[in-house]
């Protein structure tokens, strides 16, 4: 089958990063084609040389046929490329319908907006997605789930040839997902090729044809995803067999450190569980449950209006993030570009900026040294893949983003590390090393809660779980107890234990 498009043997460097070295990607029409590899092997880096953000090296892409080049990424939209980038690209004050025709607005012949046509065209694309909110909607208003979606909305405005969506079910439901498979399968049908670039394994063999492999950068294989399992295609991707996916550490927690005792607030609704010394305490439930909010509430982000929070026997209120921090307690967020990191600071910045009281004098003069040394001990501790502690963090794949945004909030001794969506956005390979970094500081004897969506990540690394529905408490299972099966009976209601468990 002659291919929509073709990337062949295309070069890229940064100063002290050799980004992609001969990698090659043939998309197809009417065919899915996944594109995998750990964080860092060049992926993101191909389609922004695509798209003309970044100019290649070296390599040729061909376009239907012909040899090209896009001088960026309105050149290569028009051409017929959509791209949906794992970074959401809308501005919150304007609707959904101004955001997903910003620059092409529907316009009569004195060049005046037709707003009911604007809209109208918004809705039809908002219906072919299952979507329940209208396009008058704020995009601010939205959820990040919701965002995503009007973020593939735009793409769908564009009717391009060839598609690319990057991570695009991170922030989805199962509900949205499903309706976003459904608009592939139509675009297939309609011969349209698509790339796929995800980290889940599970959707990869749901929705995919093809799976194309990189590895640091270089192309490592092109194979129909019906002669793969996922054994085999980890093992392509890293280079390496992974022995177990979640190493989960047997020991016994210690006394309880937190109490939390009848919490609401923004979200959440009398909310009473204990988190013991060296134990891992997973939470799930489906998106709008209230997992996030409970954590911020915690924390300080969100306002409590009623119950108390006890720590190590003394009760605490943490009425901002500074006094979360203060209390000992740390949210590393689901959202690391939006809440957890600044871009256009260093990794050393970014890994010491909640924790500069430590690397201070009294005069507020930093300790440069000693901030240094510490910053240097966490990169190797964590093996964040960094040419230097003075790279832009902006600059790191999303998994040694994370790390930092981890080893930030270690930084500062916590006493309760709170993880929301630890492994969003992240390889098998950088999972698997963050999931043996909280083991580690388990042994310690830190507490950490970890909020997931994905059941196997909390099944796999949790002591015990909680399970929320609709701002509530629904279960509160020892991991012996806990199956897919109870979780999700008590996430959307049908099973509540609540009753029988002690606060």
């Amino acid at each position: 089958m002659q291919p929509l498009l073709q990337l062949n043997n295309i070069e890229k460097s940064f100063p002290g990063v050799r980004a992609l070295a001969g990698a090659s990607l043939n998309v197809y029409p009417g065919r899915v084609m996944a594109l995998v590899g750990e964080n860092g092997a060049g992926k993101s880096t191909m389609m922004k040389v695509l798209t003309g953000i970044y100019s290649r090296d070296g390599g040729t892409i061909r376009w239907l046929g012909k040899e090209t080049t896009f001088s960026g990424p309105k050149a290569s939209q028009e051409a017929g490329i959509g791209i949906i980038h794992q970074e959401l690209n809308l501005i919150p004050q304007l609707s959904v319908a101004e955001n997903i025709f910003l620059g092409r607005e529907c316009v009569n012949r004195f060049g005046c907006i037709q707003w009911s046509t604007l809209y109208a065209r918004a809705d039809a694309l908002l219906q072919r997605l299952n979507l329940r909110f209208n396009s008058h909607k704020a995009v601010g208003e939205l959820s990040i789930g919701d965002r995503q979606m009007v973020e593939i909305a735009k793409v769908l405005s564009f009717k391009s040839r060839v598609i690319i969506m990057d991570e695009p079910t991170d922030a989805l439901t199962d509900t949205e997902t499903a309706s976003l498979f459904r608009v592939i399968n139509e675009l297939k049908a309609q011969g349209c090729g698509i790339v796929y670039i995800s980290h889940r394994m599970k959707e990869i063999f749901e929705i995919c044809d093809d799976v194309t492999i990189f590895r640091d950068g270089q192309f490592i294989a092109e194979r129909p995803v019906s002669e793969l399992d996922e054994q085999s295609l980890i093992e392509m991707m890293v280079g390496r067999r992974l022995e177990e996916q979640y190493p989960r550490l047997d020991q016994a927690p210690g006394e309880v450190r937190l109490s939390v005792e009848h919490l609401s607030g923004s979200g959440i609704h009398d909310v009473s569980f204990t988190l013991r010394k060296g134990e891992i305490l997973g939470v799930a439930g489906l998106m709008g449950a209230g997992r996030t909010e409970l954590m911020k509430v915690l924390y300080g982000a969100l306002p409590r209006s009623a119950g108390q929070v006890i720590l190590e026997g003394k009760p605490v209120l943490a009425r901002t993030p500074q006094e979360g921090l203060k209390n000992g307690i740390v949210y590393i967020s689901e959202d690391r570009k939006r809440d957890g990191l600044v871009l256009g600071m260093s990794v050393k910045e970014n890994m010491s900026l909640t924790a500069l009281n430590y690397f201070s004098y009294p005069s507020g003069r930093l300790k440069h040294d000693r901030e240094q040394l510490a910053v240097g001990d966490f990169i190797k501790l964590f093996h964040v893949k960094t040419p230097s502690m003075d790279q832009l963090i902006g600059l790191l794949s999303g998994g040694n983003q994370q790390k930092v945004a981890i080893a930030r909030g270690l930084m500062t001794r916590p006493k309760v590390l709170i993880i929301d969506e630890p492994t969003r956005g992240v390889d098998v390979g950088a999972k698997k090393e963050i999931y043996q970094l909280i083991n580690q500081f388990k042994q310690e004897g830190l507490s950490i809660i970890l909020v997931s969506s994905e059941l196997p990540e909390v099944l796999g690394m949790s002591d015990r779980v909680l399970v929320m529905h609709e701002g509530r408490l629904s279960g509160d299972f020892p991991i012996e107890q806990a199956s897919q099966e109870i979780i999700m009976a008590a996430a959307v209601g049908k099973h509540n234990n609540m009753q029988q468990v002690a606060p």
